[in-house]
């Protein structure tokens, strides 16, 4: 029973985490008029929680694994309830966009930990991969309500409540994680990887900001331009450190496993796709077609529930046909979905996006099976900073989704523009081109699913009624 309430407690904290990376979206019109924000201020809004977010993952991962995962769960709930009371209380640009920052460091430590917490929760296998997927169901409750919520608050209530939301679900939250959650080993015998611990938190944040502040500053410019080869360089001198490290934060050999190196090749191009075309999608429903914040956050909603519709089928699917064959496929029918909103124009109704949704909705749904064996792949010992490799990458996808399918929508646009046609048109044309890049890209995700899972092909567990695995980010 008590482990029932663990489970319950690392959903709520996922609830939680995974709202607040989509939530904001939508209201960020009702915010740039209520606080007087300049497109800098908006736009950091946004980025400073996920630049916290995404450089801290593997940082917070590893803390876990060595002072304890209750302990860090409990230190970022804390952290991450305070500052969004501090963000629906901010006045100013500077107030909300620190309480934002402050928020993504309180993310950072407390998403490592939860798929950790159900490992040691769960021991066996079956049961784990059931708690994996009821986990995974409020992921896709959190996809689902998070645009919707965002809509009604701030165009009915006000955008304030947004962040007000997190603060008795965070309390309730803690409390409940401080009883249920068994206290695990503190790593009394194990030192903390500083170096590791520095390159890493410095690769990703100079990687994350490049990503962010391309596409204004200019990707040739001098910052942009050193912010890329900062993050390659602490690549390279991340992987000799931890060879050479006696106690590593990341033992490097974890990439030599084809099934979880292969499958985190395809996590990125899924969430590549699905967070790409998410946030310029959004922005397509209420600049073209003209829906309202809440209508706008209203037509995910079928998505994100036909995704947990597909993974009531996927283990059935993956059993008849083999994981690899499974997941390949439904990468496809997401890559289908994906290109098909290009044939869409400026007078599509709401109907006539919900084929395109469903496609990608079921297709995300069915490709449950590669989760779960990338967590399958995972060390006992490095559950923390394996998951925080896992979150890490699906964070990144998603930043590239948007910085890449931007670009190409910018540069697509401005040329059409050239040529002598309406805005309206040039926009659309850069919009249709940056969805077939993201859905070609997609496909060869699930063109390295398949090979990947092939090769470190498995039985996966019986499990009744799995819900979906969502791969999302903040």
């Amino acid at each position: 029973m008590r482990r029932t309430w663990t489970l319950l407690a690392v959903s709520l904290a996922t609830f939680m985490t995974y709202l607040d990376n989509n939530i904001v979206n939508v209201a960020i019109p009702a915010i740039q008029r209520d606080l007087h924000l300049t497109t800098a201020g908006l736009e950091w809004v946004v980025s400073g929680y996920i630049l916290v977010f995404a450089s801290l993952l593997l940082a917070g991962g590893r803390l876990a694994d060595l002072y304890g995962r209750r302990r860090l769960f409990s230190l970022g709930l804390a952290i991450f309830t305070g500052a969004s009371l501090a963000a629906g209380l901010a006045s100013n640009d500077a107030a909300l966009i620190a309480a934002r920052a402050v928020q993504g460091l309180g993310a950072a430590l407390v998403t490592p930990t939860t798929l950790a917490i159900i490992s040691a929760t769960f021991p066996d296998e079956r049961e784990r991969t059931r708690a994996v997927g009821m986990w995974s169901a409020v992921g896709a409750l959190a996809l689902a309500l998070g645009p919707l919520l965002g809509g009604v608050l701030s165009q009915h209530v006000t955008w304030n409540w947004i962040f007000f939301v997190n603060v008795p679900v965070g309390v309730v939250t803690l409390v409940l994680g401080r009883w249920a959650i068994v206290p695990d080993g503190d790593g009394e015998s194990r030192t903390v990887d500083l170096p590791g611990l520095g390159i890493s938190a410095a690769g990703l944040f100079a990687l994350t900001y490049a990503l962010i502040e391309g596409h204004d500053r200019g990707w040739t410019s001098a910052p942009i331009t050193a912010s890329f080869a900062v993050a390659l360089i602490a690549l390279i001198v991340f992987a000799v450190v931890e060879r050479r490290a006696s106690d590593p934060m990341v033992d490097v050999r974890l990439f030599s496993n084809r099934v979880f190196s292969g499958g985190i090749t395809a996590i990125v191009m899924w969430g590549f796709g699905l967070f790409g075309i998410y946030f310029f999608t959004s922005i397509y429903l209420q600049n073209v077609l003209g829906f309202s914040a809440t209508e706008a956050g209203a037509a995910f909603v079928p998505m994100a529930l036909l995704m947990v519709v597909g993974s009531i089928a996927a283990e059935r699917v993956a059993a008849a046909m083999g994981a690899h064959r499974s997941v390949g496929l439904a990468m496809l029918l997401m890559a289908a979905g994906i290109a098909s909103l290009a044939v869409l124009g400026r007078d599509s109704s709401f109907l006539a996006l919900m084929p395109s949704f469903a496609l990608v909705g079921v297709g995300g749904g069915l490709s449950v099976p590669l989760t779960a064996m990338i967590l399958g792949a995972m060390p006992e010992a490095q559950a923390g900073v394996a998951s925080g490799i896992f979150n890490a990458s699906r964070e990144i996808a998603g930043l590239l989704g948007i910085t890449v399918i931007g670009a190409i929508l910018t540069a697509r646009q401005s040329a059409v523009a050239r040529a002598g046609h309406a805005p309206m048109d040039a926009y659309l044309s850069g919009y249709r081109l940056g969805l077939i890049v993201a859905a070609v890209l997609v496909a060869a995700g699930g063109v390295a699913a398949f090979v990947a899972l092939r090769q470190g092909r498995r039985q996966l567990p019986p499990v009744e009624d799995v819900e979906l695995d969502l791969v999302l980010a903040g």
